[in-house]
Order: structure tokens, then C-alpha cells, then sequence
């Protein structure tokens, strides 16, 4: 069966079992967004133009009531390539996909997910899934396979995310042996949410082969949002012991967000340094479309050698439905 008749043909089949479960109503939403982009990019030694899919998606997510207070809950979201049909050799690429248990006490759930880590950061990323996305210059910014997690309830602003990442017979901490426990991998944060201030310390170990701490915060003034990160990472390896900071800031007028941001990160082991640097604005259309343009700067410098520099500009437009 096409993938897309598929998946189709299970968003109908939930939206049905709304009015006919026994066990309560299915709570389905059926979501994407579009993100098209027409980006000038110079290497320095190549120039040229790029149509940008940007990590365009389609999903299903829901919740089912199992009991009082009780929900069995959802998400199968897949990346969809609208520039030329191709995610990696695949039609439909997995994002988060993952089924879990909702209740005053929390959430519990397990599947292929983003990371606390990575989620810890927010909103922060002014240009996420553009060429100056904060993951082409820091670690952290994971989806992983085979997550467990816990999320607890949110208590007078502060809440947290504990995550597992069993190995699965890999070697994860580069000690020469095959991994088997549940524990293998672990990320969390514990996050402060409150009016106009966010705030997140979280980190990873064993997680993509790095320990990793990182703090984020962001304010909100008026018009103006602030956003700040400070990490610290290390490979299992001993070859790379970085650490860095992030920061951003958009400020609205009428329909138009301005926005800039800046991160640095250096690595301690080689005295590599990356640097990203992106300015641009959004136009907003309607509550679910913007037009957008941007210019981004990502800087790679290592002792003795010359720089390795890629600047992109660009145009676009994202739809959300």
C-alpha cells in the first residue's frame, strides 16, 4: 500500500473510533506544518541555490480515556521532503513516534523521542530547522531511539523529565563492551516556567556518545524575548571537551519579529572553534502562516588551518495546520 494511502487510512480509522470506542472517546488531531524555502548558500567554494524542504511534517496525536483521570496517549509524526519527495532514501523520514500513560501524576511514555536535553531549550532557536539551527553548531540536539521517560506534573512552575535509553547491545560509553541494562543512556531536565520567565537546567550522559550539561533561560519584556544558553560537553572519547554559550533575541512590531542570535562553542581538547551568527524576520500572514527571510553565518576555525566558513541566505514561507 502507498504510505501515504497509509497513513490516510489510520488517521481515518481513529477519527471513526471516536464515536464507536467503549473505552471513551479518542481525542485524535491529525497536524503538520509546511516550511518551504528558496536559500542562497556560499561555501566559499561552491555558490549556488537550494529549494528547502526545512523539516516539513505530518502527524497523528491523541489521547484515550482508560480510566478516571486516566489517558492512554500517542504521537506518530513523520518528516515529509516537499522539496523533491526524498528524506534520506525514504518517502516518509521518523520524527517522534512514541505511546504512553497520562494522569495526575504525570506522563509516562516510551518510543522514539526528543530528548530532555533537547527539549530543555525551548524556543530559544530562532531559526530552528534553517540553516542557522542552533544543532549545526552544538551538541545535545537529539532524537533518540528506545527512550523511557517520565514527565512530572507541573508544581508551582517547576517540572522535570527523566529519561532511559537502554543500549540495546551497543558499546555507549566507548569502554569496549557491549551495553545490556536499562540505564545505558540517560537525559533529563528540570524546568521553571513562570509568566515571562523560563528557565531549564538539563543534561545527557551517555547520549550520542557525550556527557553534557546545559542551562537555559529565557525572558519576556513587551515586545522583546530574550533567550540565553551556557553548555558544557565531552565525548566518551577524550577527544573533544567543549564548552560554550548561546543567545538570541526577537522583538515585534505589528506583524513583523525581528530576530538575531549568536552562539560560540570551543573545544578545550584542539582549540576548535564554531561559531553561528543569523539575522532575520518574520512576517506573520494569519495565525498559522508566515513569510520569512534570513541571512546565517556558521564559522568552523581550527588551529593551523583556515577557517571553514558557510553563509546561506534565504526566503520562505511555513504554513502549520
Amino acid at each position: 500500500m502507498n504510505k501515504l494511502a497509509l497513513a490516510t487510512a489510520i488517521a481515518t480509522a481513529l477519527s471513526f473510533a471516536s464515536y464507536s470506542s467503549a473505552e471513551g472517546p479518542i481525542d485524535s488531531t491529525i497536524y503538520g506544518k509546511a516550511n518551504l524555502s528558496i536559500v542562497n548558500s556560499d561555501n566559499g567554494s561552491t555558490d549556488q541555490w537550494n529549494l528547502n524542504s526545512n523539516a516539513s511534517r505530518l502527524g497523528v496525536k491523541g489521547k484515550t480515556k482508560i480510566g478516571e483521570g486516566l489517558y492512554a496517549i500517542y504521537k506518530a509524526e513523520f518528516e515529509v521532503c516537499i522539496d523533491d519527495g526524498d528524506c534520506k532514501g525514504q518517502t516518509f523520514s521518523q520524527r517522534n513516534i512514541m505511546a504512553g500513560v497520562e494522569g495526575s501524576f504525570g506522563t509516562v511514555f516510551a518510543g522514539k523521542h526528543d530528548t530532555p536535553t533537547k527539549l530543555a531549550q525551548s524556543k530559544i532557536d530562532l531559526f530552528n530547522d534553517l540553516e542557522g539551527d542552533i544543532k549545526n553548531t552544538f551538541e545535545g540536539e537529539n532524537r533518540v531511539s528506545n527512550m523511557v521517560a517520565y514527565t512530572s506534573p507541573s508544581v508551582n512552575g517547576f517540572s522535570g523529565t527523566l529519561a532511559a535509553i537502554p543500549a540495546e547491545g551497543t558499546d555507549v560509553d566507548g569502554d569496549g563492551q557491549n551495553d545490556t541494562g536499562l540505564t545505558d543512556g540517560m537525559s533529563y531536565s528540570l524546568n521553571y516556567s513562570m509568566d515571562n520567565l523560563y528557565l531549564a537546567i538539563a543534561g545527557d550522559q551517555d547520549v550520542d556518545s557525550q556527557d553534557l550539561l546545559r542551562i537555559v533561560g529565557q525572558y519576556s519584556v513587551d515586545a522583546l524575548k530574550l533567550g540565553l544558553m551556557y553548555q558544557q560537553n565531552e565525548d566518551n572519547s577524550g577527544s573533544k571537551d567543549e564548552s560554550g554559550y548561546f543567545i538570541s533575541a526577537a522583538y515585534k512590531v505589528d506583524k513583523i519579529t525581528y530576530k538575531a542570535q549568536f552562539g560560540s562553542i570551543e573545544d578545550d581538547v584542539d582549540g576548535d572553534e564554531e561559531n553561528t551568527f543569523s539575522l532575520g524576520a518574520d512576517y506573520k500572514i494569519s495565525s498559522k502562516t508566515k513569510a520569512y527571510l534570513f541571512y546565517t553565518d556558521n564559522t568552523d576555525s581550527a588551529i593551523g588551518s583556515s577557517d571553514d566558513e558557510d553563509s546561506a541566505f534565504g526566503i520562505g514561507m511555513e504554513y502549520k495546520f
